[in-house]
């Protein structure tokens, strides 16, 4: 079944509205479709001005996909691109922007179920406008662990005076947004975010990993730091997942954390698509902070004597962590940004 419709004056073919993507449950592309059209008032702000890497399932969702990061040839002329140089693969890439309904509806035909946003925006690429913890669970642990260390995490932001908003990954963990929205490099998010991981892993060995080999991550929840990075994506809010059951990376609020923890109930942090559009129009974008809220990571050399007097071990290492000085480098770094040995992740091509 096609059709061709006119979405805010542009006009879309859309083509096997009826072809199943979902096979377990019937989910067909033209439902795809119109929940990114009722998600898109919240969607679409994360969306806009970033690049996105798309997750392509042309056959559903237990077929064959594809990323893709170059915009196709044959695309609406009125659909935005940013050409962004690829230093690994030493050309320019034209990295779709999805700044609006239109984009979004023609994405969704493509069967592109999964949306990548950076966490810059592409007009200056090198500067993310937040900082991201992904919570990864290795089995038999789940969601419910991920929640703990949430909290914990929580607990050392707002030591810090910082806020942080979580989100499902929409497939089997949980992820912690701290938005900055002032200028900052992926170099101080990245050394940040991995000195806390290594921190959670010393104070909670037995439920916290930091390092990304998969044999040891059994039972337990690797806190992925090293998402941080100019070449890495995440999964967007509101995206879709490539899961059994159309399942969302869905924001949701930290006394949802709390009482997913206390009950130890997974299934209480699965939203899919139909429950995330009625979540929206019930409580608005939970997210909608992280596009605006102006934050600074504390300045290195002020974060000891702010946790000198406080009780609980995990600050008080991260703030000691933070604190020491790192070795000298070749190039040159801004004085207030020393970093520890131990928190410089593994240098590695991209």
């Amino acid at each position: 079944m096609d059709s061709t419709i006119e979405v805010q004056g542009k006009q879309l073919k859309l083509s096997n509205l009826d072809k199943v993507l979902y096979p377990a449950t019937g989910f067909t592309k033209q439902q795809i479709i119109d929940y990114y059209v009722r998600i898109a008032p919240a969607m679409v702000p994360h969306l806009a001005g970033r690049a996105l890497t798309r997750k392509r399932y042309p056959n559903g969702v237990d077929e064959e996909f594809f990323y893709e990061k170059n915009a196709p040839q044959h695309r609406p002329d009125w659909v935005k691109t940013a050409p962004i140089w690829s230093e690994g693969n030493r050309r320019t890439v034209h990295y779709i922007l999805a700044d609006d309904l239109p984009t979004l509806v023609w994405l969704a035909n493509l069967a592109a179920i999964e949306l990548h946003p950076s966490l810059a925006l592409a007009k200056d690429i090198t500067c993310p406008t937040m900082m991201v913890f992904d919570l990864d669970p290795g089995p038999p642990a789940n969601i419910v662990q991920c929640c703990q260390v949430g909290l914990w995490l929580r607990e050392i932001f707002e030591h810090f005076g910082l806020q942080s908003f979580p989100k499902t990954s929409g497939s089997k963990g949980l992820q912690i947004y701290v938005p900055l929205n002032t200028p900052t490099k992926y170099e101080l998010t990245k050394t940040f975010a991995h000195a806390l991981a290594q921190l959670l892993e010393q104070e909670h060995p037995d439920t916290v990993v930091s390092d990304m080999k998969k044999n040891l991550r059994t039972g337990k929840v690797f806190v992925d730091w090293s998402q941080n990075d100019e070449h890495k994506t995440t999964i967007g809010v509101y995206s879709l997942r490539a899961r059994e059951r159309p399942t969302v990376s869905t924001p949701v609020t930290w006394e949802e954390v709390e009482r997913t923890h206390k009950k130890k109930d997974s299934t209480l942090l699965v939203f899919e698509a139909k429950q995330v559009v009625a979540r929206m129009n019930k409580v608005g974008d939970l997210f909608a902070p992280v596009l605006e809220l102006k934050q600074r990571l504390p300045d290195l050399k002020q974060v000891a004597t702010t946790a000198v007097a406080e009780p609980q071990p995990t600050i008080s290492l991260a703030a000691q962590a933070v604190e020491e000085p790192k070795r000298p480098r070749r190039r040159t770094v801004k004085k207030t940004a020393k970093q520890p040995p131990s928190a410089r992740g593994p240098r590695r091509k991209v």
